[in-house]
């Protein structure tokens, strides 16, 4: 097994993307979600919030964990995180369940008001996210391991970043943005080879895009 290419061969048979290391959660995780287009508000809210948890930390520990992070912030329902205190920063502080890290919990109770201004904005979360998708001729020819390795982040990270952040939102670095186009199927860097790479674009293509 080798991941020189970015590439590994499951015990399944099938080429996939090599970072998952074929721990069964993380193979499924890269199977069934990562890339895949999400349209659902609360969804993308949970996405987001979890990346900037997992900044300094593994996807996995953050994958690992994601059951106690959903019912410590009620189902990433940003309305209900929204009217959290400062009670429930301390109640959440004592959560070995979940990173137990104070300022991205008080992030996520902010980014969960600010959340709630986007969404009034722009009609839901999703309308204001999927705006940004690049177009065709702003993406690689050729999605390798290359390509990905080289570019944590993109233009449109960047700008998304600095949009969130005039907003008020935080923990929401062009790194942090471009893992949730990523991982929300905004963009599809399974690469060459994978065998889920054709299947995430199929759907990209028949999503009905939020207006």
């Amino acid at each position: 097994m080798s991941d020189n290419n970015g590439l590994i061969k499951g015990a399944d048979g099938l080429t996939r993307c090599a970072w998952h290391g074929n721990l069964p959660d993380y193979q499924h995780y890269h199977d069934r979600e990562w890339g895949r287009p999400v349209t659902e508000d609360r969804r993308l809210f949970e996405k987001i919030c979890l990346e900037g948890f997992q900044s300094g930390l593994s996807w996995l520990t953050i994958l690992r964990k994601r059951e106690a992070f959903r019912e410590a912030f009620d189902g990433f329902d940003f309305d209900r995180v929204a009217r959290f205190t400062d009670a429930d920063v301390e109640r959440l502080l004592g959560n070995a369940g979940i990173v137990r890290h104070r300022g991205k919990i008080v992030s996520t109770i902010n980014n969960a008001k600010r959340a709630r201004a986007l969404a009034d904005e722009a009609g839901s979360l999703a309308a204001w996210f999927w705006k940004f998708e690049p177009a065709p001729e702003e993406r690689p020819a050729v999605v390798d391991i290359v390509h990905v390795r080289a570019n944590p982040t993109t233009a449109v990270s960047t700008r998304i970043s600095k949009e969130l952040k005039k907003r008020g939102w935080s923990f929401v670095g062009p790194t942090t943005v471009y893992a949730f186009m990523q991982a929300m199927g905004m963009v599809n860097d399974h690469i060459e080879g994978c065998y889920c790479r054709a299947e995430v674009e199929a759907e990209r293509k028949a999503l009905r895009r939020p207006k």
